[in-house]
């Protein structure tokens, strides 16, 4: 297949959240018949709510930082799909992504044929399938997985990683994973396995108290909150420098990369997970361990585009993600604001939108293009209970609500785009768009 039939046959699988069939066993299956990939290489897998993309990002930085040839996978992407598989650093180009797609298509066709699986794999099977064949074919020393949703059943959990690390969790995707914190946490806390090394976030106290008893049952020590993080200074665009503090070390005066006080937290873990890696027998020393953490970068969350007006892209698409956003917004912002919002429906949209709304000088209101996406009379109704109606503006699409919050916001005003990834991602794409269509040839 060529890259643009990759992409169709895809997404002809239908919308990850839509079409998700939790179970391990064709993904196995699927694993399996590719020559089992994940078995190249050791993998640490990062699941939680809030911060996972982000610890193994930082996480990625320091290993190659230390010279540990890495293959990263995240997700969602924002623009491309090629954004969710790097190795060292480096995305997977369309032409192997599409060589790797072709063979995972390949493979699990002949599956359905054989009738060893009654349906062919999801879309998140599949890309992650591609992620770890470029992997084994790069031949990386170290898989750095993010959970897609949940952990016990997550295809990533079939690369039985031996580090794991469960960052912040809160309530969200309650229809897949339960509608209790409890239940969501148990589903997290099944990555941690019998002779894993497991490296926790500060956790709420029922939160915790599940991961506990996962650990009890198979008999694995974690390591919970085992450092202290001290505030030295902030800058004036957001990015903290922290003394962090451990059961090993002491890195101090380290300014982060990321922006927002809500990533020292992910940062820490990073922290953690790197330290255990050296144990393991990774060199990775205490200056790779700062360089990392110093030049780590996160598309698409409180990411800043200077100009007039300023861009800021943040992600936040549950209520803990949109209550950092407006921390940061109240703590380093003065110029008025510009909101571009839109998030999926299936969100607590009610508390995103009390924590985000009422900051907003403008709310323009739109749906990224998505069958999820929440329509805009429900989004305003929700802002007739928070904003003034004069500064509430509809959108029929995001082009459109990019043109009306660039024309309504002064030169010196900041146009924050959030509530999804997707919202980001296709911002972003149609502002890099729109921007060489003004230049003059």
């Amino acid at each position: 297949m060529q890259f643009d039939e990759t992409l169709r046959y895809l997404l002809s699988l239908g919308v990850e959240t839509l079409t998700i069939k939790l179970g391990l066993r064709n993904t196995e299956l699927l694993l399996a018949a590719l020559g089992n990939p994940q078995k190249s290489f050791p993998a640490v897998q990062i699941a939680g709510t809030n911060g996972k993309g982000s610890t193994a990002l930082v996480l990625d930085s320091i290993c190659q930082a230390a010279g540990v040839k890495t293959g990263l996978y995240t997700s969602p992407h924002l623009i491309s799909i090629t954004e969710r598989i790097k190795v060292a650093r480096r995305e997977i180009s369309t032409e192997d992504f599409a060589r790797h797609a072709t063979q995972v298509r390949s493979g699990a066709e002949k599956l359905v044929d054989k009738g060893q699986i009654e349906a062919l794999p999801t879309f998140f099977e599949h890309v992650t399938a591609i992620a770890l064949l470029a992997f084994r074919e790069d031949q990386v020393k170290l898989a750095i997985l993010e959970t897609g949703l949940g952990g016990r059943l997550d295809a990533t959990s079939v690369a039985g990683a031996e580090l794991v690390a469960i960052t912040p969790i809160e309530r969200d995707h309650e229809e897949y994973l339960g509608e209790t914190l409890e239940s969501i946490a148990a589903e997290k806390a099944a990555i941690i396995r019998p002779g894993s090394i497991a490296v926790i976030a500060p956790q709420p106290a029922e939160v915790l108290g599940v991961i506990l008893r996962q650990c009890k049952h198979v008999d694995v020590q974690p390591s919970v909150d085992q450092c202290s993080a001290t505030v030295e200074s902030v800058t004036q665009d957001g990015r903290v420098r922290v003394t962090v503090e451990t059961e090993q070390d002491r890195y101090e005066n380290v300014l982060l990369g990321l922006r927002g006080r809500h990533q020292i937290t992910n940062v820490s873990v990073a922290i953690r997970l790197a330290e255990s890696l050296r144990a393991r027998g990774f060199a990775i020393s205490r200056s790779a361990i700062i360089e990392g953490i110093e030049t780590a970068g996160h598309a698409g969350r409180l990411e800043l585009w200077e100009g007039r007006p300023a861009f800021l892209f943040d992600g936040a698409h549950n209520p803990s993600g949109t209550r950092a956003l407006r921390e940061y917004l109240d703590e380093f912002l003065d110029a008025p604001v510009t909101l571009v919002f839109g998030a999926m429906r299936d969100k607590n949209l009610e508390q995103m939108a009390g924590n985000l709304f009422p900051v907003a000088n403008r709310l323009v209101l739109t749906r990224p293009d998505t069958p999820r996406a929440a329509s805009l009379d429900e989004l305003q109704k929700l802002a007739s209970y928070m904003v003034e109606p004069q500064k509430i503006f509809r959108a029929s699409s995001l082009r459109n609500a990019i043109r009306e919050a660039i024309e309504g916001s002064p030169p010196d005003g900041l146009v924050c785009f959030s509530g999804s990834l997707h919202l980001i991602g296709q911002a972003q794409a149609l502002i890099k768009e729109m921007s060489a269509a003004e230049v003059p040839n």
